[in-house]
């Protein structure tokens, strides 16, 4: 009887105890999901603010395009220097002094790098842009005969102008360097590019405001780049701070990339289509609403790309970016090459030298060995001072190369309104200053291309240079061969797309054979060439067309022009021959630098496959 009745009290205290275990489990799983949740929601927070974070850096982005796209304001003198000549009362040399004074601002770039290191960004961003206000408001006022000054200090003018677009690029630079450490050279690419469409923008503007006035120009030149600074403000005033990315970040970068350099594209046909030869305003002004809405479209794509990989974490899968497609490269392959080579110095064929790098030792004979070999570059990215630069055989064949390849179509740029109106074609004025401009846009993008295609086809850097220069003199001959319209268009067209690559790649090239942290330094004295070559260039044209300058007066003001093909025979000629020697002193860099490069390709693909 006592145990029959303990029984059901044992059962009814497991029952309690049951409950009392259900209770605690379903407490216990209410927590659970009551911290999933707060998880959750706080990994959605982070995540929004990370996106909110690497959205606005693509707007910094966007607005160094702009400045860059605004700022190219040397590329459209052509437009006016007729028109100037013709105010001023001066010579065709005296033009060219003009032209090189502007050029001759680039030497005082390192002042930016010295602003930079007592102002902010921003601050530095507005010195620029009040310089060329200066330079070209006061020119507007010459030329349109309000005041008057004496040419030494036009000349001056002119060297402010110059000298603020060295201190806008230093600007955008330091923003693309800051913002996208793991695709520096795809970011620094594509917003150099956009400095080959300003004569184009600038043209379509003009059109679009008062097609038959040409110091329309200098006016645009003073009054856009300050309104562009202003408007860029905001963005760089909110920098993000950014940490690394993760692999998946980077690829995410990647296909942003991919997606801006298809609407540069488009942005470049859109300029080579449109952006000239419309006399009509009517037409014009639509046609530059189209211009703009292509340089703020590219601000909706990382919202879009984000928003998607966030909501849909397959994207990167639809978009991978690597195998058999292309590879990227990171921010840090030139120091895991350093510390790759280091390990295995013993094995190779070089070894270490002095403060210039690692030198090849070579015992062979023959004169061509001894210039191939002598102190060849045997790796990528070691860092190289001034006082080395200047002393190494490879710094002089890359500062020829440039001399007599991206500097050279430059000064064929200044002179093309001379161009066209010795051959009777001053009406094409702008359609030639559109093609050149232009088509140095598209050469600019294509700088990036073997980043884009090395894992399919592989060259070194300095190979694509030298590829690039070939362009040059067989535009230089064909001038010289032929004064039809044609041969102009065609001309200036390859001279364009030459230029535009040199210009754009010159800043890797230098960063990867004298190293990345030096690159402003040494940069700038790679640069040196630009104002130079505009002295010795633009004055060789001028003595020409001054020699030959015996067609007519101006009457309005007894300036001499020169009108036929001997105008500028002579010196077509004397540029190709001179681009020949830049493109033999490319491809001697090249065969001088192959073997770094090639250690390079074969560390990085190593390193990859752990």
């Amino acid at each position: 009887m006592h145990a029959h009745s303990m029984r059901p009290r044992r059962d009814s205290d497991r029952g309690r105890s049951n409950k009392y275990n259900n209770e605690a489990e379903s407490s216990n799983t209410d927590r659970h999901r009551a911290e999933r949740l707060t998880s959750s929601l706080s990994a959605i927070k982070v995540g929004f603010v990370s996106m909110a974070g690497q959205s606005r850096k693509w707007m910094i982005l966007v607005a160094t395009i702009w400045i860059q796209a605004f700022t190219g304001t040397n590329f459209d003198f052509s437009t006016y220097s007729s028109r100037f000549k013709t105010v001023l009362g001066i010579s065709q040399v005296q033009l060219n002094y003009l032209a090189v004074a502007s050029d001759f601002g680039k030497v005082f770039g390192w002042s930016s790098g010295l602003a930079l290191l007592y102002f902010p960004l921003w601050a530095v961003l507005f010195m620029a842009a009040f310089m060329g206000f200066f330079g070209y408001f006061l020119q507007w006022l010459v030329i349109r005969n309000v005041i008057t000054l004496p040419y030494i200090l036009v000349a001056f003018l002119c060297l402010s102008a110059g000298c603020s677009i060295c201190w806008f690029n230093t600007v955008c630079f330091v923003l693309c360097i800051k913002n996208f450490p793991a695709n520096r050279a795809l970011a620094l690419s594509l917003t150099v590019s956009f400095n080959g469409v300003s004569a184009a923008l600038y043209a379509l503007v003009g059109n679009a405001i008062d097609p038959s006035s040409k110091e329309l120009y200098l006016l645009l030149n003073a009054l856009i780049p300050l309104i562009i600074s202003i408007i860029s403000l905001l963005p760089i005033l909110r920098q993000p701070s950014l940490g690394p990315l993760s692999p998946d970040g980077v690829r995410r970068d990647s296909v942003i990339f991919i997606i801006f350099n298809i609407i540069a594209i488009l942005t470049g046909i859109y300029l080579l289509l449109f952006g000239s030869n419309l006399s009509n305003v009517v037409r014009a002004r639509p046609l530059l609403v189209g211009a703009m809405l292509l340089l703020i479209f590219p601000l909706c794509i990382p919202g879009v790309v984000y928003a998607r990989d966030w909501f849909h974490r397959t994207l990167h899968n639809s978009f991978r970016l690597e195998g058999s497609h292309f590879n990227l490269v990171d921010v840090d392959d030139l120091e895991l090459h350093k510390e790759l080579l280091t390990r295995e110095a013993g094995n190779e064929e070089y070894e270490d030298g002095l403060l210039d790098g690692i030198r090849v030792n070579i015992n062979k004979e023959g004169c061509c060995e001894s210039v191939v070999g002598k102190d060849k570059l045997a790796m990528l990215g070691q860092e190289h001072p001034a006082s080395v630069v200047v002393r190494r055989l490879d710094f002089w064949l890359y500062y020829t190369a440039y001399f007599c390849g991206g500097t050279i179509g430059l000064v064929y740029s200044n002179n093309l309104g001379q161009i066209a109106q010795s051959l009777g074609q001053s009406s094409n004025t702008t359609t030639l200053l559109t093609l050149y401009s232009s088509f140095s846009f598209f050469g600019r993008l294509l700088s990036a291309v073997p980043d884009y295609i090395r894992t399919k086809v592989y060259f070194a850097r300095t190979a694509w240079l030298t590829i690039a220069l070939v362009p040059t003199p067989v535009a230089f001959f064909l001038l010289a061969a032929s004064t039809s319209e044609l041969s102009l268009n065609i001309g200036t067209a390859l001279v364009g797309l030459s230029s535009g690559f040199i210009f754009a790649a010159a800043v890797s090239i230098t960063s990867e054979l004298f190293g990345p942290n030096s690159v402003g330094v040494n940069h700038n004295i790679l640069i040196t060439n630009i104002p130079i070559g505009s002295l010795v260039y633009g004055l060789l044209a001028a003595v020409v067309y001054d020699a030959n300058a015996t067609s007519g007066l101006d009457m309005n003001t007894d300036t001499v022009i020169c009108m036929g093909k001997n105008c500028y025979l002579l010196t077509f000629i004397w540029w190709a021959c001179l681009s020949v020697v830049g493109l033999a002193s490319s491809l001697l860099l090249f065969l001088r630098t192959k073997h770094a490069y090639d250690q390079f390709e074969k560390k990085r693909v190593t390193a990859s496959l752990y």
